[in-house]
């Protein structure tokens, strides 16, 4: 008889879901993995059929009130026996007692709400390739020359918890670019892209305008040097939507924001690009 064990995903069990996640078109940044491991090692799972992998899930604890679920994934030749429920069960059950927040393909909500989510709104993947812009606008600077703290205020502003660890690992990956608008001395704006399996994505874009937004965006693109690019974009941010649309992006892929408990209250407005449907 087949046994069936569920356990925590070591590191280079969690380079496999993102591995699998890549094969199911997700399109995952290639520092990605060592990037999710700095949040909550623990609440990246794994189950194995006889000591091979057959489905993986993970549940990241960012804080005592806030969980975010990513990666649930059931090979393909094994769907349909029940094994996708189990890690489930296991990653709802290591979220306790927190709001718990997922970015779920669209044909799944209805599975969700029986699992006690509920719709927020919807985000929606822009994609296209653009050419390098002129060099940087006055004003930019490398994200790097900001502390820490400025950024984790912002980002307090379109994320529900405090994610220092995986901001700090986000902005300093490999790959990973990262630029700044500061205005009379104040932050307008910040972004990161970072190489993926195809192309680059922008995430997170964040910016008190859309004008900031777009001077940040361009900065990272003028840095990495154009090509393909993908940015998930909130569906209630209009500015944001045409500020993707004017760049020449089409919608490619859609998910549903959905949360237990109660829905957080996030300045949407502010939120040009969302940092990683996995971890939020």
């Amino acid at each position: 008889m087949s046994e069936f064990l569920i356990r925590t995903m070591r590191p280079d069990d969690i380079s496999t879901a993102v591995n699998w996640a890549a094969a199911e078109g997700w399109n995952p940044g290639l520092a990605d993995d060592a990037c999710f491991a700095t949040v909550d090692p623990e609440g990246f799972l794994i189950g194995e059929l006889d000591g091979v992998a057959a489905a993986t899930i993970s549940c990241v604890n960012y804080d005592a009130s806030f969980a975010f679920l990513g990666f649930y994934m059931v090979r393909a030749d094994l769907r349909g026996h029940g094994y996708g429920l189990r890690v489930w069960d296991a990653a709802i059950a290591h979220a306790g007692t927190r709001v718990i927040g997922l970015d779920g393909v669209v044909a799944q909500q209805q599975n969700y709400k029986k699992s006690g989510f509920a719709f927020a709104y919807a985000n929606v993947r822009y994609g296209g390739t653009v050419a390098a812009p002129p060099a940087p606008q006055a004003g930019v600077i490398p994200l790097t020359e900001l502390p820490l703290a400025t950024v984790e205020a912002s980002d307090a502003m379109v994320f529900p918890a405090s994610r220092t660890a995986f901001l700090r690992g986000w902005i300093n990956a490999p790959g990973h670019i990262g630029c700044a608008l500061v205005r009379d001395g104040e932050l307008a704006g910040w972004g990161v892209i970072r190489p993926c399996r195809r192309g680059h994505k922008i995430g997170p874009l964040v910016a008190d305008s859309r004008g900031a937004a777009e001077t940040v965006l361009s900065a990272l693109l003028a840095r990495a040097g154009g090509g393909e690019i993908f940015l998930d974009i909130p569906g209630t941010n209009r500015d944001a939507i045409a500020l993707a649309q004017d760049l020449g992006l089409a919608p490619v892929f859609e998910t549903a924001r959905m949360y237990t408990g109660k829905i957080p209250s996030l300045r949407l407005d502010r939120l040009f690009g969302v940092t990683t449907f996995e971890l939020g």
